[in-house]
This record gives C-alpha cells, structure tokens and sequence, in this order.
C-alpha cells in the first residue's frame, strides 16, 4: 500500500478515487510515564515514554487506514493528513488521526 501526503503518485496514474478513509487510536499514559515525563520536561529533557506512546497510536492510526483503504480495493492513499490531539481529564490520553483519499493506481 503506498501511503502519501501528496495529492499524487510520481510515475502513477490515480484510475479512481474510491473514498475517505481514517484512522484513529486513542492510548492513555499511565502515571509513572507522566511523573517521569514531568521531570524530564523540568531538566529540559525530551519524554522518551510520550513519544514511544504517540509512535504507538501513530502506528495504529496507520494500520486502521490501511485495513479501510484495502476494503474499498484501493493500492494507494493519497493527501494523508496526521493530527494530534490531548484528551481526557488532566490531559491524560493522546489522540492520532490519520485521514486520506483511497485510489486506484495504475
């Protein structure tokens, strides 16, 4: 599956635009990772526990857009877009979407 943020495949023609797919995973961090991440971040640090969790939901958000788009018989996902987002009380759970066009390459 190719997998771009662009509205085009190089070398590629799209034969036909096949819907919207997405993506979504949702995952909380537990309290040892947010004390840990608040200590980092004082001695200005990076958290490796938050961005191991954002790789993790960004690698599920991936594999949910890839299952939908093999669905709808697509090969390619063209104009990905990623978001983040913090949800929860006191910030607690990381959001990542992914969006994008399934198509037909050829």
């Amino acid at each position: 599956m190719i997998i771009t943020t662009t509205p085009s495949l190089d070398g590629k023609r799209i034969s036909a635009y096949l819907g919207v797919v997405t993506g979504e995973a949702i995952v909380g961090a537990n309290l040892f990772r947010d004390l840990f991440a608040g200590i980092t971040d004082i001695v200005g640090g990076r958290s490796g526990a938050y961005e191991k969790e954002l790789r993790r939901a960004r690698e599920i958000a991936f594999e949910e857009l890839t299952t939908a788009a093999t669905q709808l018989g697509a090969n390619a996902v063209v104009g990905v877009d990623i978001d983040y987002e913090v949800l929860g009380e006191r910030n607690g759970m990381l959001m990542v979407s992914v969006s994008g066009t399934a198509v037909k390459a050829e």
